[in-house]
């Protein structure tokens, strides 16, 4: 980790990077996403095919892509019933905390008497990603497809990168657990574009969730608008907010946790004590040396920042500059942090609060807006998979006591017909109404 002191040009220079981290994606990035995007619209499921022989090394033209229930259900069965215990435990703990997001109809009445509504329903088709390749993801899975189901969506579909066409089956038992019709066995760019366009074997669906790497969020970027998207949730994140009370091995260990993720994976320790900036980069660097995955550790660490700020108060506000996926507050009152950290996806409070419990089996969501985007989009949600629309329900009196407002606004905006049309109805050449 790089120690950086506050007053420093380095410290200022790299605070401005990491809080401009979310514009990611190179030119070359947007352009070969671009491109793959137009392959799948133009050719449907050829393109799917050629992408996914090129990038994940099998034909699924002759392997076949597409897995249903009664396979994903054969999977969950072959698991070990320690692991389909863990699964179960984890999917009635992310319902259950989902369940209790959803909305209701909302009706009020105007002072003319007209009724007013904001009406909730669930969209019809929504298709999860979960990441594949470097490592299983049956947790990300259970986090998508279960908010959707909560939420009411009819259909629900999967698509998982499959590296040599092999799903694990942790990740099939997932997909049963959360009510997922049918994975296809495609990744990347090419797996967002299916579900955003349809192909002769994806479906069109109306809402994308799920996080990815840097081609699926540019796609996710990309495709906004044709398709509802959950948030721009890509590599990993883990800022620690830490005082000289925090334990420095457990500060480590947590920054480690989230950049084995990959080598594109932000981590940063944020203080006001060099000491612990010390202590912590230390312990980072013996714990990676340790683990399994220690060659994506050594690239994904290499330039971790460590912010040594001149007060907890000003530490605070380079967090919520920041702006970090996931948050944890390692200091002396905890708690006293919580009303003034306001940008964040996941917020874990005190040193028996590791992230890894919010990733698996503390119930809320993992999906989280990342690159800084916690300033303006929230976690993963049942509200993600359901839309709202209007309901305005006048009778004739209601609009008697509106009309002559309408046609004064309608004037002074130069829109004369609908001034017209609000009058119309009282005009007994137009017709009456109620």
């Amino acid at each position: 980790m790089r120690i950086l002191r506050e007053g420093t040009k380095a410290w200022k220079d790299e605070l401005s990077r990491c809080a401009g981290r979310g514009y990611t994606s190179s030119k070359e990035v947007r352009e070969i996403v671009a491109q793959i995007i137009e392959l799948v619209r133009v050719r449907g499921d050829d393109a799917l095919f050629e992408l996914t022989k090129k990038f994940d090394r099998f034909d699924p033209a002759k392997e076949g892509f597409v897995i249903g229930r009664e396979k994903m259900e054969e999977a969950f069965d072959r698991l070990p019933p320690s692991v389909r215990k863990v699964l179960l435990r984890m999917a009635e703990r992310i319902e259950d905390f989902h369940s209790r997001q959803l909305e209701r109809n909302l009706v009020v009445f105007n002072d003319a008497g007209a009724s007013l509504s904001l009406m909730v329903a669930p969209v019809e088709k929504a298709g999860i990603y979960a990441p594949g390749g470097k490592a299983a993801y049956p947790s990300t899975v259970l986090m998508n497809g279960i908010p959707a189901k909560v939420a009411g969506v009819k259909e629900v579909y999967a698509a998982v990168p499959t590296p040599e066409g092999v799903v694990r089956d942790e990740v099939l038992a997932a997909c049963f657990l959360a009510g997922v019709e049918k994975l296809f066995r495609v990744g990347g760019a090419q797996a967002i574009a299916a579900f955003a366009f349809g192909t002769e074997t994806v479906p069109r669906v109306d809402v994308i969730a799920g996080p990815g790497n840097q081609f699926v969020t540019e796609a996710k970027k990309q495709l906004f608008g044709l398709v509802g998207i959950d948030m721009l949730a890509g590599p990993s994140e883990l800022v620690v907010i830490a005082d000289s009370s925090a334990d420095p091995h457990l500060a480590a260990y947590d920054l480690v946790s989230q950049a084995e993720h990959g080598e594109d994976a932000f981590v940063s320790l944020v203080t006001d004590s060099e000491e612990v900036a010390r202590n912590v980069a230390a312990q980072v660097d013996e714990i990676a040396s340790r683990e399994k995955r220690k060659e994506i550790l050594a690239r994904s660490l290499e330039n971790a920042p460590a912010f040594v700020c001149r007060s907890m108060e000003r530490a605070v506000e380079v967090v919520n500059l920041l702006a970090p996926e996931h948050l944890s507050v390692q200091t002396e009152e905890p708690v006293r942090y919580l009303p003034l950290l306001k940008n964040a996806g996941t917020i874990f409070i005190g040193p028996w609060s590791p992230v890894a419990v919010g990733d698996y089996i503390a119930g809320i969501n993992h999906t989280l807006p990342t690159g800084g985007s916690a300033r303006f989009f929230s976690p993963l949600g049942v509200y993600h998979f359901l839309k709202r629309y209007n309901v305005v329900h006048y009778g004739r009196e209601s609009l008697r006591e509106d009309v002559q407002d309408v046609a004064r606004i309608a004037k002074r905006e130069g829109l004369s017909a609908h001034g017209n049309a609000a009058a119309a109805r009282f005009r007994k050449k137009e017709g009456g109404g109620g």
